[in-house]
């Protein structure tokens, strides 16, 4: 054999390794800390020991847990199991890139041995001997030692993090998180998708959407809202928004133990719209808006057939040039069944009426003053109201005092349980309470800030209906009429109900007109 010869087999015959490198977290690896510094450790390592690299294998994910959920580890025994004739070398930086396990590190140990792959440490020396192998076992004992103190530390400091009213779980849709001198890291709204979340929350109260299918519909239809992995906006996504209590400002989390806390950052919704949100899914609450009302026909669902009563459905017949709007009663034998009646004609008679409910300047005069009078009597109300209330969070919390000591006297743990339940509620009552009062107390303004748009409306409600605008058409209706409209195709409107504020200037406009006419005989 030549020396030429020799040299070849030599060469060829140099060992292979591959090299093993892990952080703990996405953000180690967006930063660029430790898996560069662990590679060129490592390469520095194998070309001293006079070893050919084949490849490195890198992971992003905790020291806990088996080693076969990381894909890295896992993509490293699947190269070693594609080549069983060849021995590798795995190298990597410390027993604690390794395993912080000590059973799945025993078992890692066992697989690589399995495939024929010897394992080298830049910081600790593997020895096969029984004292090796003990020292082996306990400093890896040592690294699931370290682990789990870790874990408990960071479970203490985000326990204590909450219990002082921060989230620190993944921020929900409609926030994100933001750095703030002398709180750290604190829930703000995410624009615009904060809006549209509270758009949803109210809306799905009020009753707007009639069920969560609803809710997912309106999502959907704005293409930034959050989807899966498939492009869609999952069920759970929406139940997960409705039943958030974040959303109302207060935190909650049976991990920690933690009921109701009044979080540090800025609500989207009230606790009040919460509870209805929750009533409403329990199907406790009846939707007040119907399904099928178009945004074409103001009146639909308001105005009622003049012989049968049923609301009138609407349509849009196609004629011989276009499309005609049509409002119909489809109630099978009353008289009118099937009989069409224009929109235009409808909304037309229906806005006639609506003129008829502006009074009079003088009549509006004195409505201003009847409504200040009105609204210092409603403060006085809501200054006893508030002191009730306070009255009501002390009495709870000598409840909850006495429960605590009942708890310290207890010895049945059946019992104690019960006396916890009672203090959860009397807790959850509390909030409640104290949201009711702080809404309370909130001050909502001058009277005349108050009072402009409501005696704007009041003066010329016609305003509103002459716009033409879907949602101040039913604004309208809601606020000027107290039943719905009936409307006969032949005879024309009847006489509708309408609300209290206008019934009651009405009744000062007819005082007036008898006062002024016995002043004039």
């Amino acid at each position: 054999m030549t020396k030429q010869t020799a040299k070849s087999m030599t060469e060829t015959a140099r060992p292979q390794a591959v090299i093993y490198c892990r952080v703990s977290s996405k953000a180690q690896e967006a930063e660029g800390h430790g898996l560069k510094s662990q590679e060129t450790r490592c390469r520095e390592y194998a070309v001293a020991q006079g070893y050919d690299v084949a490849g490195v294998f890198p992971d992003t994910f905790t020291g806990g847990g088996d080693f076969m959920a990381r894909p890295g580890l896992v993509a490293l025994l699947s190269f070693l199991d594609a080549q069983p004739d060849q021995d590798f070398v795995v190298i990597f930086d410390d027993l604690k890139r390794f395993a912080r396990d000590t059973r799945f590190h025993l078992d890692l140990r066992e697989a690589l041995r399995q495939r024929g792959a010897s394992i080298e440490c830049l910081n600790f020396k593997f020895d096969d001997s029984p004292e090796g192998e003990f020292i082996e076992t306990i400093m890896a004992a040592q690294g699931a030692l370290e682990r789990k103190q870790n874990g408990r530390q960071v479970g203490q400091k985000m326990k204590a993090r909450m219990q002082t009213g921060y989230w620190v779980h993944n921020a929900p849709t409609g926030y994100r998180y933001k750095t703030v001198k002398g709180h750290g890291k604190v829930l703000v709204h995410d624009e615009p998708m904060a809006s549209l979340v509270k758009e949803a929350l109210e809306g799905y109260a009020a009753g707007r959407f009639q069920g969560q299918v609803e809710v997912k519909r309106f999502f959907e239809a704005h293409p930034d809202f959050p989807r899966s992995k498939h492009g869609d906006v999952k069920q759970q996504r929406v139940t997960d928004i409705l039943t958030q209590p974040l959303y109302a400002g207060y935190i909650c989390s049976e991990t920690w133990g933690i009921d109701w806390l009044k979080g540090q950052h800025e609500p989207l919704i009230s606790l009040a719209t919460y509870d209805k949100i929750q009533k409403r899914r329990s199907g406790v609450a009846k939707a007040p808006a119907r399904k099928d009302i178009g945004k074409d026909f103001a009146l639909r669902g308001f105005a009622t057939c003049g012989d049968c009563g049923v609301p009138l459905r609407s349509s849009w017949p196609k004629g011989a040039r276009r499309h005609y709007a049509y409002y119909l009663c489809q109630t099978k034998g009353c008289a009118s069944y099937g009989k069409s009646i224009p929109r235009d004609k409808l909304e037309g008679d229906f806005g006639e009426i609506v003129k008829t409910l502006q009074p009079g300047h003088s009549v509006m005069k004195l409505a201003t003053l009847m409504f200040r009078d009105a609204w210092a009597a409603r403060l006085g109300q809501a200054k006893a109201a508030s002191e009730a209330t306070k009255r009501q969070i002390a009495e709870t919390d000598k409840q909850i005092e006495k429960l605590l000591d009942r708890i310290m006297a207890a010895t049945n743990d059946a019992v104690i349980g019960a006396y916890e339940d009672k203090i959860t509620a009397l807790e959850k009552t509390k909030v409640r309470l104290q949201d009711s009062l702080a809404n309370r107390a909130k001050p909502k303004g001058t009277v005349e800030e108050l009072l402009e748009l409501s005696l704007r409306f009041l003066a010329n409600p016609y305003k509103l209906w002459e716009s033409g605008n879907i949602t101040l058409r039913r604004t309208l209706l809601r606020l000027a009429f107290a039943d719905r409209f009936a409307y006969h195709r032949l005879e024309g409107p009847r006489t509708p109900q309408i609300a209290l504020p206008f019934k009651a200037l009405k009744v000062v406009e007819g005082v007036k007109m008898r006062s002024g006419a016995g002043e004039g005989t």
